[in-house]
């Protein structure tokens, strides 16, 4: 008999970042009075179905998203260091022109290729270990559904490899907005099916749509 698995990949909540710091892996950077709204939403969302394994980065945006689903689902959040943020060399600076890294000569030789990208983690390892995590979600969810709190590009990697897609993109078209919800249906081991909803849609002002923040 087959079975049929859902796992959902959550991208964290808004975070509380004035300067406007590409934070990737750094600590200390925790969701903002929006984003725990973003979460509450979320959380009341998925309330109802049958999600049994919650599973979240180790980073705090990603468990302070992940503790009111947590709560209304009593689940207990299982850490896994293969969801985190992907590893980016601009970590701990303001990203753009003007006054940003962009802006600085000796950043570009970092930008020589888009294709690996030759900034950060390579699209390919995090496709392998997001791959990973997924398959042990999925098992440990087997004839239910569970929940990923991640992170946007290793989300959207994980993505772009379940549907066989190139990983060279443009990250404003990214389609994985804050809080949202890329859901990943199983029949027994077998892919077989991706969709993407957004449950605090409502809440996120379209100033937020338009802007990135790479490492969000």
């Amino acid at each position: 008999m087959t079975e049929r698995t859902i796992v959902h990949l959550m991208r964290h909540g808004e975070v509380h970042n004035p300067e406007g710091v590409l934070y990737g892996r750094l600590p200390d950077y925790h969701l903002s009075d929006l984003g725990v709204q973003m979460a509450e939403r979320v959380a009341e969302h998925l309330t109802g179905r049958d999600v049994t394994h919650l599973v979240a980065s180790p980073l705090e945006r990603a468990q302070e998203t992940a503790q009111p689903v947590a709560k209304a689902l009593k689940l207990e959040i299982n850490t896994d260091p293969r969801v985190i943020e992907a590893g980016n060399k601009f970590e701990g600076k303001t990203f753009g022109v003007g006054d940003g890294a962009l802006s600085r000569p000796q950043n570009w030789y970092l930008l020589r290729n888009p294709f690996r990208p030759s900034w950060g983690e390579p699209y390919v390892e995090i496709a392998v270990r997001m791959q990973a995590a997924i398959a042990d979600a999925r098992d440990a969810a087997r004839g239910h559904e569970a929940l990923i709190v991640s992170h946007q590009l290793p989300v959207w990697t994980a993505r772009m490899s379940l549907e066989g897609l190139r990983y060279f993109h443009d990250p404003r078209k990214r389609q994985c907005s804050l809080a949202s919800l890329t859901s990943v249906t199983f029949e027994d081991d077998r892919f077989v099916s991706l969709t993407y909803s957004e449950p605090a849609g409502d809440l996120i002002p379209e100033a937020l749509r338009k802007k990135f923040v790479g490492g969000a």
